[in-house]
């Protein structure tokens, strides 16, 4: 009885960290390139009371006998399937379709990884994201300029006030990596590089696997909104089934304490 209720907590334990990851993917549900998790878990230690195969005088055992220790989380899996893209002719808003991250430059001279496109420009006119973290390569728009175009391959033009041919000022670059799921997620659409996601691989839009640039597009998140609400319903009846168990194996506790002779 004592088994069970640990084997029990267990589940709950597992139970509200999944509620938890729901919640997060549920909350960011219009956040501008926003990558759902899914917790995944695993069994514990099994004990072994009688071994499959083990001889019996007669024959051997076909089946063992193993009891559980209970379930553990193991990881918070990000996906990272592409979003729906929303319209916004806003000139500074992209959207990557395909693989690939834009590159932004940190405060202390790293560089981090977004799949958010909500760009701005800054008071010197570089291309920024929403936090004024300045974009990878850099990139200012010149002073009068009247419209900016950015093409499926990065190439970034300026119509200036009394031209009108278009001048290029600028290429974007993407960053993509081996494993994505192993980015570090540091809040506010950022990511950074990890030992499991590999080194980036940085590369033309549209050339060498990597996704290609829509302009005045932005990709929202990719979470179902559906299929969360499922998945909290399993998680929050999986709660109460081990809830059960718990009051059960006391109930059972409280009979064996109360038996007379």
């Amino acid at each position: 009885m004592i088994k069970a209720l640990s084997i029990a907590s267990t589940g709950l334990s597992a139970q509200q960290m999944s509620v938890e990851v729901i919640s997060n993917n549920l909350a960011n549900v219009s956040t501008v390139g926003f990558k759902k998790s899914a917790a995944e878990f695993q069994d514990l230690l099994y004990q072994t009371l009688k071994a499959a195969g083990t001889s019996t005088g007669v024959g051997t055992l076909p089946v063992g006998m193993q009891v559980g220790s209970g379930v553990r989380p193991v990881s918070v899996h990000r996906e990272f399937k592409q979003g729906d893209f929303q319209q916004t002719q806003n000139p500074l808003d992209l959207a990557i379709e395909g693989e690939g991250f834009f590159q932004v430059s940190l405060p202390d001279g790293s560089t981090a990884y977004t799949r958010a496109g909500a760009l701005k420009l800054d008071n010197e006119g570089k291309i920024v994201t929403a936090e004024g973290l300045p974009l990878i390569p850099n990139i200012s728009i010149p002073a009068g300029t009247q419209t900016i175009t950015v093409a499926l391959n990065g190439t970034i033009s300026v119509v200036q006030g009394g031209q009108t041919v278009p001048t290029v000022i600028g290429n974007l670059e993407l960053a993509r990596f081996l494993n994505p799921a192993g980015l570090e997620s540091l809040g506010k659409n950022l990511f950074k590089i990890t030992i499991a996601s590999g080194e980036a691989v940085t590369g033309t839009p549209g050339l060498e696997g990597f996704g290609t640039i829509q302009q005045g597009s932005l990709e929202g998140s990719n979470v179902d909104i559906a299929q969360e609400m499922v998945n909290m319903i399993v998680a929050q009846r999986s709660y109460e089934l081990n809830s059960k168990a718990i009051q059960t194996s006391d109930e059972m506790l409280s009979t064996a304490n109360n038996l007379k002779r």
